[in-house]
């Protein structure tokens, strides 16, 4: 976690809302080094190409399949929401979905900003936690909510 992170809201105090980014977090960061190596053009023909192929699973899959348990056997004290908030935009959101849906688990708000900052989206969702794996979105994250950073995935790789 950024100990420099705003404080989580004390607006919804029956309620804990968790925040994931999608590439290197929840799934694989498969698309991500395609992008990476050959551009938006290139990630955005390989997502179309394989938008009815699940992605991989990243490594807070089995927190959010727990989260998903959880708020499918229901608590009369606390709720459990959880979001998507990604970069990826159409055609590329298509792939995001079908794997959520192939994997069963279901997310209360997903946000497929196209590249637009995460930061003032985060706010008005007031996640308790966010994770992502790229620092710069922590840090803009990171000024409105408790922000964490997910070491894996191509854009944490040291360069050679």
């Amino acid at each position: 976690m950024y100990p420099q992170s705003a404080r989580a809201s004390e607006a919804h105090p029956t309620e804990v809302h968790i925040a994931f980014d999608g590439d290197a977090v929840l799934f694989s960061d498969e698309a991500e080094r395609v992008y990476q190596a050959q551009g938006l053009k290139a990630f955005q023909q390989h997502e179309t190409e394989k938008a009815s192929q699940p992605l991989l699973a990243g490594p807070f899959k089995p927190l959010l399949a727990a989260l998903h348990r959880l708020q499918q056997a229901g608590t009369p004290t606390m709720r459990i929401r959880t979001a998507l908030v990604t970069a990826r935009s159409a055609p590329a959101h298509e792939r995001a979905i079908q794997t959520l849906m192939s994997w069963n688990i279901a997310v209360d708000e997903a946000m497929f900003l196209g590249g637009l900052d995460k930061g003032g989206f985060l706010r008005e969702f007031e996640p308790d936690f966010f994770f992502d794996d790229q620092t710069g979105h922590v840090t803009s994250a990171a000024q409105h909510v408790p922000a964490g950073h997910v070491q894996s995935g191509v854009a944490n790789l040291s360069p050679r």
